[in-house]
């Protein structure tokens, strides 16, 4: 945890060599670059700081949206941030990464359609890939609000920090973030001139190559540059078609920043940046009996596909592009009235994805399906910080406006059409276009009542309007991947909401605080652009509305050297908004987003970072989440009844249980510098992934570790690192496929559409730095 002002100043050179679940590691010719790059390497030496006191530091957050950066010890905001150097220094490489390591925190991609966020905080999230559906956890990129979750979970490089906000952010943040905000800041463009750049490789022929360059360009302007390739070359075995690196991809983005001295009392901050992926399709695995009967009756008599297994046995390995292009810009003005700043973040961003996939994930045609998705957004905040005597005030304007387009395309039970059957393969298409836009407006102040207590009252009034045209996905509707001739269902619809908050800060210490909070959080509704069930309306739904109360204390001890944060809470949920996933002979999977439920969230959390001695550091964290509907009004279970049964369901995405351990260790070396070992042992329950539960999230065990030597003053870093090493099974979704298509072709009991995440990797890695 440390400052993030003084993150990626120094130029640096990354080889990563990693291997994937049963293949060989050939690691001579990376160490071979390694010893060759020590002996040969160029530049000036300059003494690395102990990765102990690197993530000792204190991490500095926007949590509060004051003026300035503060102190993350001293927000009382149940939180876990990163600087830019810590992220380094853990080797994170996307978000999902740090999944792991945070209590309460799932960072999962959905896998339906690539780098799509299904993120769940303290068992509040969203099971889907429908763009439609707002997110409970919002993502904020350079104070930009991630629209909608597809495009979220990309390659990370170069940045400042990211923070985890756990619990309703609904006043500051605002946009729906009933269950949490990831807040993700690029590095800024420096006065000093720096540069860096990484490069790796892969047993799968893996490549990536990052660079930066930043420095003065006038006498008021400094500017940025960075750079992003990656060539992944796959993963996993399809033992259809015998391609053992299924899953590449090929990612690029280019992020040019400027920051403007206007004057002495004002500045602007311009981030732009375009990007590209070309992918292959889902990574899917049928875990059904029947789907493997079916394997075995075109060959394929040795797939496994049972819950520990990693191969995949698809007849369509489809594919997935996207592009993106975003330009936010910044701007902050002193003022004398209450010493304070105004700020304005002006955002732009347009994203669009096509692609196709195998949905049955068995080698035979029976559900493949197609998407596009188009978004283009625009968004303005404006807002004032400063303090007046004994109080601080934060208060502001906010305005977001959205376009989307959703189309989808499905091809049902392809086989058929090679015994010649008529009417064979289904092709149903359809989706929606949809006009969105939100305003808020808020005000928080934290008044300090003496020295030790602050009190916290804000509150933020919210509008949201949708405007939707729908055509439900069926056979001849004059429909295709781009759009429709008619859209027989069309309507709008308007939600607003109060969401106060009121707080109490206790500070004990300059190194010990806590906290009481209660505040409400507002969830708009909305409309379903995948519509499959004929007779079915779209929507809209009702609001979500929830109230949080939470408790929680950070103290630190011994100068700094140990840090506890923990907190305990209460959520209570109204009208929750769930996409309900029931099978159906029709259309394959029938998808309905309702209000089904209202439900009690509570739980605690507990973090720990420990020097035992100079050159040992100790993290621990524990998390857990209980949830109970009290109420349902929708048949969630599927057996056409609300009774005992739906009750005794699990809230999906609630994870019970997560806990972790890790260590730090530098060994020094003399001459030779230091030996700096890591390992960390992460835990997650297994959880529901339906609401009928059927569909489960396995439980999983992370085990990550590296071992790096850095010589004393000089310019590189050599790790051995490795990543799941227990080499555990962990999928996006579980969703439920019909029981039979037809009479005589039968899936079984378990049919299911599991895309799977990678397994063990293991690497070696050379850093050097300038």
């Amino acid at each position: 945890m440390g400052s993030p002002s003084d993150a990626f100043t120094s130029k640096s050179f990354r080889l990563t060599y990693a291997s994937g679940r049963g293949r060989n590691l050939v690691l001579a010719s990376a160490c071979s670059v390694a010893a060759m790059s020590l002996a040969c390497g160029v530049g000036t030496a300059h003494a690395m700081e102990n990765s102990i006191d690197t993530l000792l530091e204190e991490v500095q957050v926007v949590a509060r949206k004051r003026g300035d950066a503060e102190r993350l010890q001293d927000v009382p905001v149940a939180a876990t941030a990163y600087s830019g150097d810590q992220l380094e220094a853990l080797q994170t490489r996307d978000l999902e990464s740090l999944a792991f390591k945070m209590p309460n925190v799932q960072m999962d991609d959905a896998g339906t359609i690539k780098s799509t966020a299904n993120f769940t905080v303290r068992g509040l999230g969203v099971n889907s890939s429908i763009p439609s559906i707002d997110p409970t956890v919002g993502v904020f990129v350079d104070g930009m609000y991630m629209g909608i979750n597809a495009g979220v979970i990309l390659d990370l490089f170069d940045l400042e920090g990211i923070e985890v906000l756990r619990g309703p952010q609904g006043l500051l943040f605002g946009r729906n973030v009933t269950g949490g905000a990831v807040v993700v800041k690029t590095a800024k463009p420096t006065e000093e001139f720096t540069s860096k750049v990484r490069f790796s490789t892969t047993a799968q022929q893996e490549t990536n190559l990052a660079g930066t360059i930043s420095g003065k360009i006038s006498d008021s302007v400094n500017g940025r540059l960075t750079a992003y390739y990656s060539d992944d070359q796959g993963w996993f075995e399809n033992k259809a078609t015998g391609n053992d690196n299924f899953g590449a991809s090929e990612t690029w983005f280019v992020r040019p920043s400027f920051t403007v001295d206007l004057s002495e009392t004002a500045d602007l901050i311009v981030r732009l940046e375009k990007g590209h992926v070309d992918a292959d399709g889902i990574t899917g695995i049928n875990r059904g009996e029947g789907a493997k009967a079916l394997a075995a009756s075109v060959g394929i008599t040795d797939w496994d596909n049972s819950e520990d297994s990693f191969e995949l046995a698809i007849d369509e390995e489809g594919y997935a592009k996207t592009d993106w292009s975003q330009a936010i810009a910044e701007y902050n003005q002193d003022v004398a009235f209450g010493n304070g700043t105004i700020t304005n973040v002006l955002a732009w961003r347009d994203y669009e994805t096509i692609g196709d996939g195998d949905i049955d994930s068995t080698p035979l045609p029976l559900f493949h399906s197609s998407s596009l998705i188009e978004q283009d957004q625009i968004s303005n905040e404006l807002r004032y910080a400063g303090r007046f005597g004994s109080t601080s005030v934060t208060s502001g304007l906010y305005w977001f406006s959205q376009d989307l387009k959703y189309m989808e395309g499905r091809q049902i039970l392809g086989v058929l059409a090679a015994f010649g059957i008529p009417g064979f393969p289904q092709l149903q298409n359809g989706g929606g276009l949809q006009d969105h836009e939100a305003r808020g407006v808020f005000t928080q102040a934290d008044i300090d009542l003496n020295e030790s207590w602050v009190l916290t009252l804000g509150g933020r009034y919210s509008w949201e309007e949708k405007e939707v045209q729908i055509a439900s996905i069926q056979q001849n509707n004059g429909c295709d991947l781009y759009g429709c001739e008619v859209y027989e269902f069309n309507d709008s619809e308007k939600w607003s909401a109060f969401t106060p908050k009121v707080g109490l800060q206790w500070v004990m210490s300059d190194s010990a605080q806590s906290y009481a909070v209660w505040t409400k959080g507002f969830r708009s509704g909305g409309y379903n652009m995948r519509n499959t069930v004929p007779g079915e309306s779209p929507g809209p739904t009702d609001q979500e509305e929830q109230n949080s109360f939470e408790l929680g204390a950070k103290v630190q001890w011994l100068g700094g050297r140990v840090k506890t944060n923990m907190a305990l809470f209460h959520n209570t949920i109204d009208d929750m908004q769930r996409e309900v996933n029931l099978p159906s002979q029709d259309s394959g999977v029938a998808q309905l987003i309702r209000n089904t439920a209202n439900a009690t969230i509570r739980g605690a959390e507990f973090e720990l970072m420990a020097a035992a001695t100079d050159n040992l550091l100790l993290t621990m964290n524990l998390g857990y989440v209980d949830g109970k509907y009290d109420d349902i009004w929708l048949d969630i279970s599927g057996d056409g009844v609300v009774d005992g049964a739906d009750y005794a369901l699990e809230i999906p995405r609630l994870a019970p249980w997560t806990y972790g351990v890790g260590m730090v260790h530098d060994l020094q070396l003399g001459s030779w510098g230091a030996l700096t070992s890591r390992i960390n042992y992460n835990h997650r329950d297994a959880s529901a992934y339906t609401d009928n539960n059927l569909g489960m999230l396995s439980e999983v065990e992370m085990v990550d570790f590296s071992i790096g030597i850095e010589p004393d003053g000089g310019n590189y870093r050599i790790a051995l690192f490795g990543k799941n090493m227990l080499d555990e099974v962990s999928e996006g979704n579980d969703t439920q496929l019909p029981y039979a298509f037809t009479e005589t072709l039968v899936l079984g009991p378990g049919a299911s559409f599991t895309p799977l995440n990678r397994g063990r990797i293991v690497g070696i890695e050379l850093n050097y730095e300038i």
